[in-house]
């Protein structure tokens, strides 16, 4: 009987994170400052794919996430090209801690998918 006169009071307690929705061209701009010219291309991965593909990033990683960002990773990123091999944590080892360089560590990793991913996906597209 106690448990269910505290449900009230943990539920009211629950603090939810916040969300920053953005529109996906926003959300590209963003991503690519120096593109000038671009376009989206529905792709659906079969669950194999997908789990192969993706990183889950929680909220308890966000501290070493941000420090890695302040120590400069994302820059770390531009301009890479498909099959180039992303360097972020290495970039950043004499500026970050050890947590912060093991997240970048990877972000490297899904960087490094994502160019994989992008090379297999425009094989013959012209640019």
């Amino acid at each position: 009987m106690r448990l269910l006169m505290l449900a009230p009071l943990a539920a009211a307690l629950h603090i939810t994170p916040a969300v920053v929705l953005v529109k996906r061209p926003d959300a590209v701009q963003a991503l690519l400052p120096g593109a000038d010219a671009y376009f989206a291309r529905e792709v659906h991965l079969s669950q194999t794919d997908a789990h192969r593909l993706l990183t889950k990033a929680t909220v308890e990683m966000k501290p070493w996430v941000l420090e890695a960002m302040a120590a400069g990773l994302a820059s770390q990123y531009r301009e890479l090209k498909p099959g180039d091999v992303p360097h972020g944590a290495a970039a950043i080892a004499s500026r970050a801690g050890n947590l912060a360089e093991y997240i970048a560590a990877e972000v490297d990793k899904g960087v490094a998918r994502a160019l994989a991913a992008y090379r297999t996906f425009y094989r013959g597209a012209k640019t």
